[in-house]
């Protein structure tokens, strides 16, 4: 090859290496500039959102047929739209109830008292897996899940440390417990009599709410009817004896962070709601007797505004129904009094710091619709539980609105805006097309067995991460605004010895009882079960005489047999 050849054959792969260079420069700008349009518009939506997204702005003429008198009401009045209480938060602020529990008893405890010092005002418990499936510590399908997701309680021993120097007349006490919650209530019950603290003063609630397990958490243990007939046990016994305690928190939170939309949340907590209240009032009680110790507990979400009309709506339904359905008299019983907690599903493991923002926005909207009380997710749930300067973060974020704004400072503020109105009625109206599909099919129960509020949040959670992984919703530091990154933030850890700890306290309160007594009290409890009698004070006096939580669970096992969710 000559010498020209040479050059001639290097000037031409020169210029296809800078034409190169300059194609990618220029994709490099188109790519650059299609995003810069993209992202200096809104037009990504909240998948499962009811507001039409092409509507810029509401009037008068979306809210033309709304009557103030009947649609809203002033505060404390029916339908209690705007509020449950005259007062709302110019009289008591929300209590703080931020949701801890980890290890042992011990541990929680510890993190109970450094919470209190820091201003919470109400305590909220979480329990590990075996104790909320009905497995004591020592168990072997409980063997590396003790005090992983919650704090380990299934002896009475257990629970008197978890409420160590903490006098029950003093704090109201939450705790997120279902098909074993009648055990978890005689616990507390029976901590409280070692106290000498009446039953009259206790206050607080258990979650107790077994048909969003089915649906959503899947959390259960007995079939469909007797786990409804316990229920109202608690219900009986509550409304007789712990005036103050609130017996259900029927719960959509679960419900939503199983994927539901924020209608469908609505209406299948409200539906599950209507079918307590029915099975107690076919078991004679008198519904102004126990729907005033009804509460609720809802999810707080991203979604803002339709959040808080959610909320707005809910209170509406209830009380309507109550009233009108359930022939309650009572203002008391028609007003739907509320938990809040914001979004576990919408933190995410990158840039784990923005969790605060999002955080905050979910309790500004739980806070504008009215909650009663409300926990702060930590800015590392999405990573492990959270450690105690992200749940003093979480703390201080309520803290901050509710001190040092003046959102408390008016009852529903948003109320009368056109926009909010609009998608408070239209909540309603979509629950409502629920409420009479679910009629239809026999009602909740019967919807259950079917599988059909299943397959809805299945089909609801599917649209919605569809619409992330194609990008239709932008979620920050997920699929926009990505970096490589090192989490750098504290992460907590269950050492293994805690586990080895709470099997070993399990194995020596068992061998250090009246072995004869916990037969005699089983044996008791399973033939009061077999008498479809009321079983909270069997249980009471079970504990009391050192049965177990997973012995009272196996034994009752025998009576009312197991459930298997059935094919979708």
């Amino acid at each position: 090859m000559g010498e020209r050849e040479i050059k001639r054959e290097s000037c031409s792969s020169g210029q296809d290496f800078y034409s190169s260079i300059e194609t990618k420069r220029t994709q490099v700008i188109e790519d650059l500039e299609e995003r810069i349009k993209r992202l200096s518009q809104k037009n990504s939506r909240f998948p499962g959102s009811i507001t039409p997204f092409e509507k810029l702005y509401y009037t008068s003429k979306d809210v033309e047929n709304l009557n103030y008198e009947k649609d809203l009401g002033n505060p404390g009045e029916f339908p209690f739209t705007r509020g449950v209480y005259e007062t709302m938060y110019r009289g008591k602020l929300w209590t703080m109830r931020m949701f801890s529990g980890f290890g042992t008893a011990k541990e929680t405890n510890k993190r109970f008292k450094f919470l209190l010092e820091h201003g919470q005002t109400g305590l909220s418990i979480a329990f590990d897996m075996p104790t909320l499936m009905g497995y004591d510590s020592d168990h072997p399908r409980a063997r590396g899940e003790v005090g992983k997701e919650g704090v380990a309680v299934c002896t009475l021993q257990n629970m008197e440390t978890l409420f160590k120097d903490i006098p029950l007349d003093k704090v109201s006490t939450s705790m997120t417990i279902n098909p074993t919650a009648f055990i978890l209530l005689a616990f507390y019950v029976a901590v409280a009599e070692k106290q000498g603290v009446p039953l009259h003063k206790l206050r607080g609630t258990i979650q107790n709410d077994i048909l969003k397990e089915y649906i959503a958490q899947k959390e259960f243990i007995f079939p469909p009817e007797p786990s409804i007939k316990i229920i109202v046990d608690t219900v009986e016994f509550c409304s007789k004896y712990i005036p103050k305690w609130h017996p259900i928190s029927i719960s959509g939170y679960h419900i939503r962070e199983a994927g539901a939309t924020a209608v469908q949340e609505l209406a299948f907590t409200l539906m599950d709601g209507f079918t307590y209240v029915k099975y107690a009032i076919e078991r004679g009680l008198d519904v102004d007797e126990f729907a005033p110790q009804l509460s609720f507990f809802f999810n707080s979400h991203m979604n803002f505004f339709e959040e808080i009309a959610k909320f707005r709506a809910a209170r509406r339904i209830w009380a309507r129904w109550m009233k009108e359905k359930f022939g309650a008299k009572k203002p008391e019983s028609m007003r739907l009094k509320f938990h809040t907690q914001t979004a576990g599903c919408s933190l995410t493991a990158q840039q784990p710091e923005n969790n605060i923002i999002r955080t905050t926005i979910e309790a500004l909207a739980a806070v504008l619709g009215g909650t009663q009380s409300l926990h702060t997710n930590s800015m590392d749930e999405a990573l492990a539980l959270p450690t105690e300067k992200a749940a003093k973060i979480a703390l201080r974020t309520q803290q901050i609105i509710a001190y040092e704004t003046d959102i408390p400072d008016v009852i529903d503020p948003l109320a009368g805006s056109y926009f909010i109105e609009y998608l408070t009625n239209k909540m309603e109206e979509e629950a409502e097309k629920i409420f009479k599909k679910i009629e239809e099919m026999g009602g909740m129960v019967e919807a259950i067995k079917k599988g059909w509020p299943q397959r809805e949040i299945s089909r609801s959670a599917y649209e919605f991460q569809k619409a992330v992984e194609e990008r239709k919703y932008l979620v920050v530091g997920v699929n926009e605004f990505v970096e490589d990154e090192k989490i750098e933030i504290p992460i907590l850890k269950i050492p293994p010895e805690i586990e080895e700890e709470q099997v070993k306290e399990v194995k020596e309160f068992k061998q250090n009882r009246d072995n004869i007594l916990v037969r005699n009290k089983l044996e008791e409890l399973r033939k009061a079960a077999e008498r479809n009698d009321n079983l909270m004070p069997y249980t009471i006096e079970a504990v009391k005489a050192h049965v177990t939580l997973g012995e009272i669970i196996e034994e009752l096992k025998k009576v009312y047999g197991t459930w298997q969710e059935p094919p979708n």
